[in-house]
């Protein structure tokens, strides 16, 4: 008996049906080639059955992702019928472990293209970069047949989901080329893609500001652990958000300090307005006097820790007046004082 004082979970017919059925018929086709009945899976995503004839017809993604879901774990297959030997329950989890002490997003999707064609050698994948722009290409190998619109999309999407979480940063996308032509759904593609995107093209590949590349990977063991428990969210719902400008702004204000010395300069090396830098700052929930504290902090401990330069000397490096205000600012950081954080740094074993 359902409690009326409680708050249902939504429905997950419930939002915005923008997922073209196509996924649908394509896992249906999946069942089929295993000669599975899909009925269940079905009936928990709440799709009606009828709606596999209704080529024009959306499902929400929610819906979307506990149907992916349901018939991966059925199936125990994470290609869902794409390739020619099954990925078993798990392989794009060891995919992303794999990539996951990795210093920097570059590396990290190196890693797991390189990773990927270890499960199948039906497709490959390859990161690149020329002229300020990476491009993430996925070359197929065999004719993928019923499963070439499902499988690419999916593989292409996973890989940019796995590349925004492991940065926690929104990637947008430059352009999204694809071999397929335009599917009566195509209009769908403005959900799956932001950018442009172009069918009939000579490759499949997603193209973004090689920036991007640089950023640290933020990810350890317990965030993978909780992201594993809706990893599909990774390939069905875009990631929101950008944590591209700080790094900018991280990065310019340890190198370039003569190019910080107010929010002006900095815009202006950045080629923007000051108020646009604080605004794109603040959505990145971010402060630039937070960035500037933040560098400040890691150049005093690393002078702290690493040489034996004065405090005063210190002090004028890390960009403070005197070394009264330095000494000040550092207790605030670490709640202790400059001197003594040497100290224990000396004598710790």
């Amino acid at each position: 008996m359902v409690n009326p004082s409680r708050p249902q979970p939504p429905s997950p017919a419930q939002g915005r049906a923008e997922t073209p059925i196509a996924f649908i018929q394509a896992i249906a086709a999946a069942y089929a080639q295993r000669g599975m009945p899909m009925d269940e899976a079905l009936a928990k995503a709440q799709i009606e059955p009828s709606l596999l004839l209704k080529n024009n017809a959306r499902v929400t993604a929610m819906q979307m992702e506990l149907i992916s879901g349901i018939a991966m774990q059925a199936l125990d297959d994470e290609g869902l019928g794409w390739f020619s030997r099954r990925l078993p329950w798990g392989s794009y989890g060891l995919l992303v472990r794999a990539s996951l002490t990795s210093a920097t997003l570059g590396l990290a999707l190196t890693r797991w293209c390189r990773h990927h064609g270890l499960l199948t050698d039906d497709i490959h994948l390859h990161l690149s970069e020329r002229d300020g722009v990476a491009t993430l290409q996925l070359d197929e190998v065999r004719d993928l047949g019923e499963f070439q619109e499902f499988c690419v999309v999916s593989v292409l999407r996973n890989a940019l989901g796995v590349a925004c979480w492991l940065t926690d940063s929104r990637i947008p996308l430059q352009a999204t080329h694809l071999r397929i032509a335009a599917p009566a759904h195509q209009d769908s593609y403005r959900v799956l893609f932001d950018g442009p995107t172009t069918f009939d093209a000579a490759v499949n590949s997603l193209q973004f500001d090689a920036g991007y590349l640089a950023l640290p990977v933020r990810r350890d063991e317990a965030a993978l652990q909780h992201m594993l428990q809706r990893a599909l969210l990774l390939t069905v719902r875009p990631y929101r958000r950008d944590r591209l400008l700080v790094e900018k702004v991280r990065q310019t204000l340890a190198l370039h300090p003569e190019h910080c010395r107010n929010a002006e300069d900095l815009a202006a090396w950045l080629h923007m307005s000051a108020r646009t830098l604080h605004r794109q700052l603040k959505e990145e929930n971010a402060s630039l006097q937070e960035l500037k504290d933040a560098v400040r902090r890691d150049l005093a401990m690393t002078q702290l820790q690493r040489t034996t330069r004065p405090l005063k000397q210190i002090a004028e490096a890390a960009g403070f007046q005197n070394e009264k205000s330095f000494i000040r600012a550092f207790k605030s950081w670490t709640g202790s004082s400059p001197d003594a954080f040497r100290r224990q740094r000396i004598t710790a074993p």
